[in-house]
């Protein structure tokens, strides 16, 4: 990589058809307060996919893509310790959440578009947005932790208060979220039942410590779910998908019971409202995360020697066969992008 220019993955338009070029791009330097860091390795998010079919609100480009990464960093700007130079990194996403954990703040933006994203060799960001690679991971899991990592933490964790011993419910095992919120849970205690389309999907997740599993193509998933419980009820529901699925999960949560929302990527549901004031459930919606939340993900994964499950792992050159695996819903955990051996 030049000192002036770098390769980078680029979008200049969207819809269906759009594609990503390989570019040579301006390499940017660090400013104050700022670090650069030269990639080894760098993941896909379904944000990624949104963005280039035009599906995403505020599009500005070209863009690069990607919110999550890993590499080394390789210089500094004004007011930047001078240790972090050659350490290796993850870094964190979630730009400006702001000052209250309640939620993000006006200028709350996640990398990636309209900021350079690391589908490319190099990139700059905040230095309060780099956190030491944990030295059990490679470049290539840590680079798929960020995103994932970070909304699965709070989801289950912050807004889900999940505790040892307790019930979880995940709908839709296989993104790159859902497979994290089985990790977390799994280490803390939680007993987990997921859902999926996929037989192999159903089994990897047993192999990664569910307790159970079913298939949402089965008109009668939920009593599959309700026989296999014998009487008792999920505690939470750690949900990204919405639809018809999402309605039908409050049927499983114990009164009191608590349903978190990341996603809608099946689509929106209608909600029958007698069975939440009835039941008194708890329904809360999560993106992303704080700066504290970051910490303590990252933590967790420490202490837990914990490793993202990754799918697959291809060239940065190929950033577009990546995506259109997932589009397909193939993926079993995140795909991940080589940029560096």
């Amino acid at each position: 990589m030049s000192t002036d220019t770098m390769q980078a993955m680029v979008l200049e338009k969207t819809g269906e058809g759009a594609g990503l070029v390989m570019r040579h791009v301006p390499c940017k330097q660090p400013g104050p307060g700022q670090a650069q860091v030269s990639l080894h390795a760098a993941a896909l998010n379904r944000r990624d996919v949104w963005i280039r079919l035009g599906r995403y609100a505020g599009i500005q480009l070209p863009a690069i893509l990607g919110s999550d990464g890993a590499g080394i960093v390789s210089a500094v700007g004004e007011g930047v310790g001078k240790e972090w130079l050659g350490q290796a990194v993850v870094i964190n996403p979630s730009i400006g959440f702001g000052p209250s954990e309640d939620a993000q703040g006006a200028n709350y933006r996640i990398l990636g578009m309209p900021d350079d994203g690391t589908y490319a060799e190099s990139i700059v960001v905040p230095a309060a947005n780099l956190a030491k690679k944990p030295a059990h991971l490679s470049f290539v899991e840590a680079a798929a932790l960020p995103l994932a990592g970070l909304t699965a933490y709070r989801a289950l964790c912050v807004r889900g208060q999940l505790r040892p011993g307790q019930t979880v419910l995940i709908p839709g095992i296989g993104s790159g979220v859902s497979t994290m919120a089985l990790l977390f849970a799994q280490h803390l205690g939680a007993r987990v039942i997921v859902t999926s389309g996929s037989p192999d999907k159903l089994a990897a997740a047993a192999e990664r410590g569910a307790s159970f599993g079913v298939s949402y193509r089965d008109a009668d998933w939920e009593e599959q779910i309700a026989k296999y419980l014998g009487g008792a009820h999920v505690d939470v529901v750690v949900d990204g998908a919405g639809a018809e699925a999402w309605s039908k999960s409050l049927n499983l949560l114990r009164p009191g019971g608590r349903i978190v929302s990341y996603g809608a990527t099946a689509g929106l549901c209608q909600i029958d409202l007698r069975k939440v004031f009835w039941k008194q459930l708890n329904i809360l919606g999560t993106t992303m995360g704080s700066e504290r939340d970051f910490a303590e993900m990252m933590a967790l994964v420490e202490a837990g020697k914990l490793r993202p499950c990754v799918d697959g792992v291809l060239p940065l050159r190929e950033a577009m066969q990546a995506h259109q695996r997932m589009e397909q819903g193939q993926q079993m955990g995140k795909l991940v992008l080589q940029i560096r051996d």
